[in-house]
């Protein structure tokens, strides 16, 4: 285990609980999971992925395809810009949403960004109305990642070094968590206003970027973002550090610097 400088980090406070259910209160209520939850491995606590990029061997068409992973309305989808070319790797980025939402809502509003940047998307629905750590532990949605991961990989011609998780709000917090403990797979995490990071298991140095509104009231920046960029820095990860003046949300122009950030200088604004 790497980076044992963030101390208490990994474990998930009282504070950390109450933050989540304000952010829960506020968010849209989710559509019912009718998926039926599938055995799962004893490991899946550590918040680990065992899927990894390799040469696709089948093919999906450019624009927003349903994996159809479940039966039910909370499911995964993928976006595959125009300019993709399959002998070509992109940069490729799992995106998280918060509380209440869905991965339809991260794909759709990350679509324009997406052909700016070359950026494969791929959204993927909590196995509840937020992720699994918010209930005592991660399990359900780890091996659901995995999967949509898995599906992914099968398909899509990543680059290696341009592999990102991130996220919104619950989905920032959870995409901090999981990017911590699987540095090793993921190159760069993108934080929008977390409201916590609890890994299981530090690997890897994955590159950081969390930006967080100084008039957020859902998740207060001083409590947050302003007391984990210092613990991440103190513990020798590269942050780059957003804030800006607004509430709970992400303007256009701080998604835009995060992708341009994560996908590579040079590359033509939406």
């Amino acid at each position: 285990m790497e980076g044992a400088g963030l101390g208490a980090v990994g474990k998930l406070t009282r504070r950390d609980f109450v933050l989540a259910t304000l952010v829960a209160g506020c968010g849209r209520a989710a559509a019912s999971d009718q998926s039926t939850p599938r055995a799962l491995p004893p490991d899946r606590s550590n918040a680990r992925l065992a899927s990894r990029p390799r040469r696709p061997a089948l093919e999906i068409e450019a624009g927003l395809t349903e994996l159809k992973l479940t039966s039910g309305s909370r499911d995964a989808l993928i976006y595959l810009p125009a300019g993709y070319r399959r002998d070509q790797p992109a940069a490729f980025a799992l995106m998280l949403h918060g509380a209440g939402g869905s991965a339809r809502d991260v794909v759709a509003n990350s679509s324009t960004l997406s052909e700016a940047t070359n950026t494969i998307i791929l959204g993927v629905d909590s196995r509840g109305i937020s992720w699994d750590v918010l209930r005592g532990q991660y399990g359900p949605d780890i091996a659901f990642i995995d999967q949509a991961l898995d599906w992914a990989f099968a398909r899509c011609a990543v680059d290696l070094t341009r592999l990102a998780i991130g996220g919104f709000s619950d989905g920032a917090s959870y995409g901090l968590s999981v990017g911590l403990a699987n540095g090793d797979l993921f190159t760069h995490v993108l934080a929008f206003s977390p409201g916590f990071m609890v890994p299981p298991a530090l690997v890897g140095k994955p590159r950081i970027f969390i930006s967080h509104g100084t008039q957020d009231q859902i998740l207060e920046i001083d409590s947050t973002s302003r007391s984990f960029v210092p613990q991440l820095q103190r513990a020798g990860y590269q942050v780059h550090y957003r804030e800006f003046a607004g509430p709970h949300t992400v303007p256009v122009e701080v998604a835009r610097e995060a992708l341009q950030w994560f996908a590579g200088p040079g590359l033509a604004d939406p």
